[in-house]
């Protein structure tokens, strides 16, 4: 039994209670696929060449939140979290490891980050805008695409743990 609380969506809710509890979800789903591993097990490399593992996945949505919430919907000029020196405005990283780079740390910093996200949109409405690419870009568009990205990365998640102790689902 899992020690994450991950509750189903409501059926029948209002457009924003059902988007951010979709988004909830997903995030919920990526902690569960990380319960239970040490940092050795958590970066485990998904079949090589590549160098895909679970503290990388947790590191890159980290930077993930921080770009959509802080960055384009709030405006801040926040840094990248685990490469500070590079563009702002580029692909969310991530993914690689610093030497030391533990799964506790990286699953503190998401915490953080989605706690910061959920802070700034607090007083938010939908239809409250950020900027991205030069366009307006509203705050439903952006939980949209989070719940997409969540989604995606969560099946790589599940085949990430699929190979580290054989546990599949969830």
């Amino acid at each position: 039994m899992s020690a994450i609380e991950r509750p189903l969506p409501p059926l029948n809710a209002d457009e924003r209670t059902t988007l951010e509890s979709w988004l909830d979800f997903h995030r919920a789903t990526l902690a569960m696929k990380c319960e239970g591993l040490d940092d050795e097990q958590a970066v485990v490399a998904s079949v090589p060449p590549s160098g895909f593992t679970l503290t990388g996945l947790v590191q890159h949505m980290a930077e993930v939140e921080r770009n959509w919430f802080r960055r384009v919907f709030a405006g801040e000029q926040a840094l990248p979290i685990y490469d500070p020196r590079a563009d702002p405005s580029g692909p969310d990283g991530g993914f690689e490891l610093a030497e030391g780079a533990t799964l506790h740390d990286a699953l503190a910093t998401w915490h953080a980050e989605i706690a910061h996200a959920r802070e700034l949109c607090a007083a938010c409405a939908l239809t409250d805008t950020g900027r991205f690419m030069e366009q307006d870009v509203n705050l439903r568009w952006i939980y949209v695409h989070m719940i997409e990205e969540y989604a995606r990365h969560n099946g790589h998640a599940d085949l990430l743990r699929e190979r580290i102790d054989g546990t599949t689902g969830v």
